[in-house]
Parts: structure tokens; C-alpha cells; sequence
């Protein structure tokens, strides 16, 4: 998956993958979204995010969440 809109550096939080190379996580806006923010509220609370990033978190989202996983017992 490739889009200009998430980026990963290590040199920024921790190499998690972030909006356009800002200090705001694909995490914390999904966080929001699931906890019920509205796409409109997060735009008011945080003015530097655009209306173009949310649909590229959440198909970021989506990509991830199509991975393998396996889950490793633990002894």
C-alpha cells in the first residue's frame, strides 16, 4: 500500500506511521474516530488536519487489518 498521506520516519513518534510527517499517529485518529469524534470535531480540535487524511488512515487501517497474524503461546 502506498500513499503520501501516512509516512513512517523513525525520527518522528517513534517511527509510527503518521499523517503527512506531522507528530499526529495514525493511531490517535483512529482512536479518535472509534471513540466517536466526528471527522468535522477533529478537524475543529486539531486545525493543522485535513479532510484529505482521514480516508487514508482508515484504508491504512483497513490494509493492517487484512495481515496474517499469528498468535504465539506463551509458556
Amino acid at each position: 500500500m502506498k500513499t503520501g498521506r501516512i509516512t513512517v520516519d523513525p525520527s518522528v513518534c517513534g517511527g509510527k506511521p503518521c499523517i503527512r510527517g506531522l507528530r499526529f499517529s495514525v493511531s490517535r485518529l483512529l482512536g479518535l474516530l472509534a471513540a466517536g469524534e466526528t471527522t468535522e470535531s477533529i478537524l475543529k480540535a486539531y486545525p493543522y488536519r485535513e479532510s484529505d487524511d482521514i480516508v487514508p488512515a482508515l484504508s491504512y487501517a483497513a490494509f493492517l487489518a487484512e495481515e496474517e497474524t499469528l498468535e504465539l503461546e506463551h509458556k
